[in-house]
Parts: structure tokens; C-alpha cells; sequence
């Protein structure tokens, strides 16, 4: 099953997808060898596979699975085709060169929170490293097949009921502390009401999900900015976002409040401000080792 669109505005398909990916080993998003994009989703009609490809301009979409259907209709969405950057206004150097030279960097949307809620959680006050190989064990062991001729391993994110029967020693095993732990299964038992943050798009999307206990503002933020696409969702509280925007607009680290100050002049598009300056290439200097990653397997 497949469908074809013609985006009426430039579009870097990889660049657009890129913030779903967890990692070069994340079963539920591949590229393959020709270029073309391949994920997985839990849809409202069920599990569902998309493939992505843009071969001459034009956007090629094929899916599988019972979420076809919903994963094909959602395929503008997911390339920021409801993206609405005509009021940006670039306020340094650095990221008006990178709006110039990036005119296809969009803000997508997947329409579903779930299925980023799970790895956004599992991301809290850990490395990347230790996020990442928690999240990949939690979707082969307890997420299902991916539908269709998919790349090995593949693999569609745990569903709520899913998380909600994994034991306590497989949470260890798959490396997740207990705070962690106890967020997640605090947003399955809710995890259809969490949908309706769709909807509300937004602060009151992201108020809806800082209800969950061991949701808060940077957890929000990472799933507004996947969901819907939020220009706005700054992912206050991080580790490095703070000190990298510092560093590429005023040549100094920031911290919360200082980055907030000097992005209050993008407001409402502060992610989207954030977003060029990932975008741009630009790398921190480092003054010191990087944390180790723990194994909370070994505890």
C-alpha cells in the first residue's frame, strides 16, 4: 500500500526524520542503502511500518501492517507539511546562515505521543549510551514484529499494555531504575488519555503530560517537538542544549535561565531557533572527560 506526495516547499527528508532516530541501532527507524527511511509506529488501527523515499522530488510512502492506512494519511504531517515558520525571524548570525542554507529543515509531526514517550522517559538523567541500549532491549524483548519486508530487527515500540506486564527483574535486566520505571507505567495506565495532548497542541498539550508523575518540562518538551511538531517546546533542563546555544550565539555556557533569556526573543519558535543551531554544525569546546555510562544491570 502506498501513496505519493509533492511537498509544495524544500524538504530535507533526512534532516526532518532525524530527531525519531534513538540511535544507529534503534529497531524501530532504518535507512537502508538506497536512502530510503524505514519506521515503525503503534497507530490507532494497530501496528503499522512506513517507508519513506524521495527518489526525483517526489515523496514515495509505502506501509504495511494494520496502521497502513493511518501511517500513509499522516505522511505530510510527519514531513512538516502543517509547519508554519512564515514568522520566524532570525535574530544571529548564525542562525540566519543556517535558515539559508538549510531551507528544507522542517518540524515534523508523528501524531501520536506514545510511541516517543517511551524513549523520551527512558532518556532521563542518563547518557545517551545507557538510554539507548535500555530502549532496544525493551523493544525486542517486549515490542512485537515489524510489519512488512523491513530491514532485520526491526521492531514496533512496546505498547502501554505491553509495558504495564514486563516484570520487575526484566526492568533491570533492560538496565531502567526505578524512577524511570515507575513513570513509565504511571503513563501506560493513562497512555489514551495522553494522546488528547495532540489535540491541544502546545502549553496545554505539554500541561497534560507533566500530570504523569516523572513528567516534567524536558520530557514534555522532547515529546511535544516529535508529536506535533511543537516550534516552541524548549527542552529546558538538559544537559548540553543549554551550553551549546550558549556557546554558538554568544561564544559562553548557559545555563536554564540564560538560555531562556536569549531565546525569549524567538518566543513562540524557540525550538525552532534551537533546531538551527543543532543544525548548524556548531560543537562546543570540551574541557573535560565525558560521563561514564552506569549499568544498572550490574546493581
Amino acid at each position: 500500500m502506498g501513496r505519493t506526495w509533492s511537498p509544495p516547499f524544500p524538504l530535507d527528508v533526512g534532516a526532518v526524520l532525524r530527531p525519531l532516530r534513538r540511535g544507529a541501532g534503534d529497531p524501530t527507524f532504518q535507512q537502508d542503502a538506497t536512502g530510503a527511511v524505514w519506521l515503525t509506529a503503534n497507530t490507532p488501527s494497530g501496528p503499522g511500518t512506513l517507508r519513506v523515499r524521495r527518489p526525483d522530488g517526489v515523496v514515495e510512502g509505502t506501509a504495511w501492517g494494520d496502521g497502513a492506512d493511518w501511517l500513509l494519511d499522516g505522511l505530510p504531517a510527519l514531513l512538516g507539511a502543517d509547519d508554519d515558520d512564515s514568522a520566524f525571524v532570525c535574530h544571529h548570525p548564525l542562525i540566519a546562515e543556517t535558515r539559508r542554507r538549510s531551507p528544507g529543515l522542517r518540524l515534523g509531526a508523528t501524531g501520536r505521543v506514545w510511541d516517543v514517550l517511551l524513549p523520551s522517559i527512558l532518556e532521563q538523567k542518563v547518557t545517551g549510551t545507557e538510554a539507548r541500549r535500555s530502549y532496544r532491549e525493551l523493544c525486542r524483548r517486549f515490542g512485537t514484529a515489524a510489519p512488512g519486508p523491513v530491514p532485520a530487527g526491526m521492531r514496533v515500540v512496546p505498547t502501554p499494555r505491553a509495558v504495564l506486564g514486563i516484570p520487575d527483574w526484566e526492568w533491570h535486566k533492560a538496565g531502567v531504575d526505578s524512577a524511570r520505571r515507575r513513570a513509565l507505567i504511571a503513563a501506560a495506565q493513562v497512555a489514551h488519555r495522553l494522546e488528547r495532548a495532540v489535540e491541544l497542541r502546545g502549553e496545554a498539550g505539554r500541561k497534560l503530560l507533566r500530570l504523569i508523575p516523572g513528567i516534567g518540562v524536558w520530557t514534555a518538551a522532547e515529546i511535544a517537538q516529535r508529536s506535533w511538531g511543537d516550534p516552541d517546546a524548549v527542552s529546558f533542563g538538559d544537559f548540553h542544549i543549554p551550553s551549546v546555544v550558549g556557546w554558538a550565539l554568544l561564544g559562553k555556557p548557559l545555563d536554564d535561565d540564560g538560555m531562556a533569556e536569549v531565546l525569549a526573543p524567538y518566543s513562540p519558535q524557540r525550538h525552532r531557533a534551537v533546531r538551527y543551531v543543532e543544525a548548524s554544525g556548531f560543537r562546543k569546546p570540551r574541557f573535560g572527560p565525558r560521563f561514564s555510562p552506569r549499568d544498572y544491570r550490574a546493581m
